[in-house]
This record gives structure tokens, sequence and C-alpha cells, in this order.
């Protein structure tokens, strides 16, 4: 006799995440970071190898200072897709907003050599003025 794998969510817990997260999606456009969090939980502990999820949540986590939270979000995305460039510069403004912006530096280059956008190129030319300012 084999045992049977245990049946995974169901179509409502499914479409109950996909809900929680495109609730979440809305609420971080209406800049409430901490109501998305919330609205995000459900897909945060049954999807946590989606980069997609982890990403909504640095960015909620970002826009709600909670910067050590952003970071890790970040590099959890950066874990599951190295090549995410968005997540990339997120984490480079995340470091830049602790006051590390040697990683800072590292981040934005990376993600301004994988996408060359005005907004990561901004960013980069910003975190180099204050390294340049402080070593001066």
């Amino acid at each position: 006799m084999t045992s049977q794998p245990a049946p995974g969510p169901g179509p409502r817990a499914r479409n109950r995440v996909f809900e929680g997260f495109r609730r979440a999606e809305l609420l971080l456009a209406d800049r409430r970071p901490l109501d998305a969090l919330q609205a995000l939980l459900p897909a945060l502990e049954s999807q946590p190898n989606d980069a997609s999820v982890h990403l909504l949540a640095g960015r909620a986590y970002l826009d709600s200072a909670q910067l050590a939270k952003a970071e890790e979000a970040f590099c959890r995305v950066l874990e599951l897709d190295p090549a995410d460039h968005y997540a990339r510069f997120a984490l480079g403004k995340a470091l830049q907003r602790q006051g590390r912006l040697g990683e800072a530096k590292g981040q934005l280059q990376m993600a301004t050599v994988m996408d060359p956008r005005p907004e990561y190129q901004e960013a980069l030319g910003e975190v180099r003025a204050r390294i340049a300012r402080i070593t001066e």
C-alpha cells in the first residue's frame, strides 16, 4: 500500500490567495502599505517560493519604512530570481535608506547595468553623490 500525497490547497483557498495578492497591489497603489501587508499574509504563508509575492511584500515594507524587512524580502526575491533588476534597485534603495551606501551602490550599479532605466540611474547618482560628500 502506498501513501497518497496530501492534496494541495483547493480552488477556494487558491482564489483567496490570489484575491489577497490583487487587493495588496491595490492597497499599495493607494499608499496603504500596512493594509497591503495584511492582505498579502495568506499569499506569503502559502507561496513561500513565489518571487512576485516577496517583491510585493518588499515594496510594502519599504513604503512603510520597515527597512530591514524590506531588505529581507528583496534578498529572498533575488535568491529566487537573481536576474530581477527591480529587486536589485529596490534593495539598493532599502540599503541607501539604512545608510549602507557602499552596499546600496553595488546593488544600484547592477540594476542599472541590467536595465538602464532613468530612475535606476538617478538613484545610483544620488548614492554616488552622498558617498562623495562623505569622503571629501
